[in-house]
């Protein structure tokens, strides 16, 4: 009975395993003969001025926290916010017990160095005592230089004070007591696509524009080209210099800036035409490829309208693009194209 049942066992799995590849041998088969019924357009270069726009904010060239590296009590603040200063001005008095008894201390060694010294050349003293004496005036100096630029704390550039955090009296605990920015002298940071990152060159110029004065553009250079790649958002920085003699701009304040690359011949494509990836920013294509679908992945260029660049090393002139049905295809399946057309350059 036994021997019975573990037979008939076999002979079902086997029957369900015949069954199960009749059937993917079908599946396979009906996906082989589905042939998609799609739009094409055959593609050519086209000339376009690269001139591409981002939007970035403004930043004072230099920014100071004006935090000295002692904690105590602030005697004296001597500016407000809003106030200009120039290289040298004083902006904050620390308390000055230190500084003046270090100050006393070393008026007391200049004199004993004055001394050992003379001691010295007549031979009266050791070396070894020359060299203590010496060591101790050396150290006691390098104390009241850094006490000096930590008591009585000046400004390093011209600017104006955009912060303050204290009042004289009280007592100085990390944080900055004024902050100082720079006007006349502007920076941004923009993050450009790596696509264009042999285009873009240390020393080019570019313009800025802001909603604040419509119709008016200001002047920018690119001053530093950043040497890496973001590999999350595949973008490279640049940093830009802005004269801003009439301080007209601001930090803070939002602006486009348009970049001009040149002219170049590349490919435009319909934007409904790419597709994205779900769950990543990978953008790719489908190519008539005899009759085929081919997947292509693409990176994205400067857009025109509903009209978009695309880049890849795979796709050239001549190429049919799948414009219409491209949702449903997958890679592989056969193509029946209902319609070709040609792509029509940008800006005709």
């Amino acid at each position: 009975m036994n021997k019975r049942t573990n037979h008939i066992a076999i002979v079902c799995t086997v029957a369900a395993v015949l069954a199960a590849c009749g059937k993917t041998d079908t599946a396979d088969s009906n996906t082989a003969q589905r042939a998609e019924r799609v739009l094409t357009q055959k593609l050519e270069l086209t000339e376009i001025s690269r001139d591409i726009e981002y939007s970035t904010v403004l930043e004072g060239y230099d920014t100071k926290n004006v935090a000295p590296s002692l904690t105590g009590i602030i005697e004296h603040i001597y500016v407000e916010v809003g106030d200009r200063v120039k290289p040298g001005d004083m902006l904050v008095r620390m308390d000055q017990n230190q500084y003046k008894t270090t100050k006393l201390t070393y008026a007391n060694l200049q004199i004993e160095m004055q001394r050992v010294e003379a001691l010295r050349e007549s031979g009266s003293i050791s070396e070894q005592t020359y060299d203590q004496t010496k060591l101790s005036y050396d150290q006691t100096k390098e104390s009241l230089d850094f006490l000096e630029v930590n008591t009585y704390v000046k400004a390093p550039f011209k600017g104006v004070i955009s912060a303050k955090s204290y009042e004289d009296g009280e007592l100085y605990s990390g944080q900055p007591i004024v902050v100082l920015t720079q006007l006349d002298r502007l920076k941004a940071l923009v993050s450009i696509p790596e696509t264009y990152f042999p285009l873009v060159r240390k020393g080019m110029p570019l313009m800025l524009q802001t909603d604040i004065y419509p119709g008016e553009t200001f002047p920018a250079t690119i001053e530093i080209v950043y040497p890496t790649i973001d590999p999350t958002t595949h973008t490279f920085q640049i940093k830009l210099e802005i004269p801003n003699l009439s301080e007209r701009l601001r930090p803070g304040m939002y602006v486009r800036t348009t970049l001009s690359l040149g002219k170049a011949e590349t490919i435009i494509v319909p934007y409904q035409a790419v597709l994205k990836l779900q769950g990543a920013n990978d953008r790719y294509v489908f190519i008539n490829d005899h009759g085929t679908a081919k997947r292509v992945p693409v990176k994205l260029g400067q857009r025109f309208d509903d009209r978009i660049e695309i880049i890849s090393d795979e796709i050239r002139p001549g190429d049919e693009l799948v414009v219409g049905g491209q949702s449903r295809l997958v890679g592989g399946v056969k193509l029946q194209v209902v319609e070709g057309t040609t792509a029509t350059p940008a800006g005709k």
